[in-house]
């Protein structure tokens, strides 16, 4: 809740009443008004975009009927309930009815629709599993609510390809396309400063680079030390420490550890291992990073680094943002191809990156 899903869809129907005909906008959450402000504040007040606070699904069938949209948003299909059912609103009998006569409106009228659902804390759709196959688009938009930063990811496509990512910025008239999102993730980062290092990533098609930063700290209050991840997997945050310790003899067990990537993006792609590691070690011993060194990598619970897909793609927009320096797997230097403004660093394992880190710091 509070992500922005009802401000992009808002958005979205005035665009699509503006230029191709009329839309129907059904919110089960907000009342006519409440709507209506917010379409004033983001300036989407197209005259064919009706809206409607409604949650009987048959007084929303008889309005799709009566006023023959080419578009229709529900907000929220768990607001939306059958009377004939004895269950409440949200239930797994009503989204499943709820949504199966949805979207037999939808292949016999030939009216696309929008269902829009709430998330569970383990970021899967509430409501019965059977939605997820029911539907011919899953669309995730994920953000930390303190950020500006929202991205759009497509878990399943049956149109088009799910590697396709959108990235906007949360502004008081709505969600802005980010057009340059490294750019804009890694503003002000410009200090060598010990645990932060710049770390990449290709998220769906789109090559991202973004500022890792750890706080290794001695635990002084004799309670069991902590590791807080924001932004990356707490497991792989386990995993990193154990190999430090084990393969590079970098002891973290009675630290507290504290990781976050900026911008409120989350990464669970394994090209930011040797990253995360980096931002640790540099942080425990103190010594900074070169700030215009991206270190891409995946590190094996054997301490080897080992080679990322797509490094070219990652290694182009590194020096696109005018990085001279990729710390990379030594399996992935000759896909990287050289250039006059780029060193290309290769390392084998993380012993050695970590040597090459203490020898410049």
């Amino acid at each position: 809740p509070g992500i922005g899903k009802s401000t992009l869809l808002l958005q979205v129907a005035n665009h699509i009443a503006a230029h191709y005909g009329p839309v129907l906008y059904v919110s089960g959450e907000e009342s006519e008004e409440q709507i209506r402000l917010r379409a004033e504040r983001l300036q989407t007040m197209d005259p064919r975009l009706m809206v409607v606070s409604e949650t009987n699904l048959e007084l929303i069938l008889q309005y799709v009927e009566e006023e023959k949209p080419v578009f229709l948003i529900v907000d929220s299909i768990q607001t939306v309930y059958k009377p004939e059912l004895s269950s409440a609103p949200g239930s797994v009998s009503q989204v499943r009815e709820c949504a199966g006569d949805i979207l037999r409106l939808a292949k016999d009228s030939g009216v696309p629709v929008f269902l829009v659902a709430h998330v569970t804390k383990q970021g899967q759709i509430a409501g019965p599993r059977v939605l997820d196959h029911m539907v011919d688009c899953v669309l995730f938009l994920e953000g930390e609510r303190s950020h500006g930063f929202r991205m759009l990811r497509a878990f399943k496509n049956r149109f088009g390809n799910t590697a396709e990512l959108a990235l906007y910025e949360m502004l008081g008239t709505g969600l802005s396309p980010i057009e340059n999102p490294s750019q804009y993730l890694l503003a002000g980062h410009e200090e060598a400063i010990p645990g932060t290092v710049v770390v990449a990533s290709l998220e769906g098609a789109l090559p991202i680079l973004v500022e890792l930063q750890a706080l290794v700290v001695d635990n002084a209050y004799g309670i069991p030390p902590r590791k807080v991840a924001v932004g990356v997997d707490r497991d792989r945050l386990n995993l990193i420490c154990a190999v430090l310790q084990k393969r590079a003899g970098v002891f973290l067990g009675s630290q507290d550890i504290y990781v976050s990537l900026l911008g409120g993006v989350e990464i669970t792609e394994t090209s930011i291992d040797l990253g995360l590691a980096v931002a640790l070690y540099s942080s425990l011993r103190d010594l900074p990073v070169d700030p215009k060194m991206v270190v891409i990598g995946e590190v094996d619970l054997a301490g080897r680094v080992r080679a990322v897909p797509n490094i070219q793609r990652l290694v182009t927009e590194a020096e696109r943002l005018g990085f001279t320096r990729v710390l990379l797997p030594a399996g992935n230097q000759e896909k990287a191809e050289p250039s006059p403004d780029l060193e290309i660093i290769p390392v084998s394992s993380l012993e050695e990156a970590l040597t090459l880190i203490r020898e410049q710091g």
